[in-house]
C-alpha cells in the first residue's frame, strides 16, 4: 500500500489564466472590510423556498479574510499566478500550501459562476 499524498499538478497555462469577476454577481464590502457577495436565488425551486419555507430572495455570501484577499486581487489584470503570489505575501506562514488553496478556491468561484477565466497570451 502506498501511503505517499497525490501531489496536485497545475499546468502552467492554467497559471496563467486571467480571473474575472462575474458582472451578475454584485458585491461590496462589510463593516469589517470583507467580500460580500450577493446571490440571486432564482428559478422555480427557489420561488417555493422562498414562498412557503420564508426562504429570501438574495443569499449573502461572506468571504473570510483569505476569500476576500483573493476576491480583492481579482482585477482583470491579475493572473493565478500573481494572485498565488499576492496570497503567499498577505499570509507567509502558508506558502508552502497556498498554490493548492489559491487554486481549489478558484475552481468553487468558477463553480458557482462568481468568476470566469480568460486568457493572458503569456503561455505562447
Amino acid at each position: 500500500m502506498n501511503s505517499r499524498k497525490k501531489k496536485k499538478v497545475v499546468s502552467e497555462n492554467y497559471m496563467n489564466q486571467i480571473p474575472e469577476k462575474s458582472r451578475e454577481r454584485p458585491w461590496r464590502t462589510d463593516k469589517n472590510n470583507m467580500a460580500v457577495i450577493d446571490v440571486e436565488n432564482k428559478g422555480f425551486y427557489h420561488y417555493i423556498a422562498q414562498k412557503f419555507f420564508k426562504k429570501p430572495r438574495i443569499s449573502h455570501i461572506s468571504l473570510d479574510r483569505h476569500g476576500t484577499v483573493v476576491w480583492n486581487s481579482i482585477d482583470g489584470n491579475n493572473t493565478v499566478y500573481d494572485i498565488v503570489r499576492i496570497m503567499q505575501d498577505e499570509f507567509p506562514d502558508e506558502r508552502e500550501r497556498m498554490i493548492n488553496r489559491v487554486v481549489t478556491y478558484m475552481a468553487i468561484l468558477q463553480n458557482n459562476r462568481f468568476i470566469t477565466m480568460k486568457a493572458s497570451g503569456k503561455d505562447e
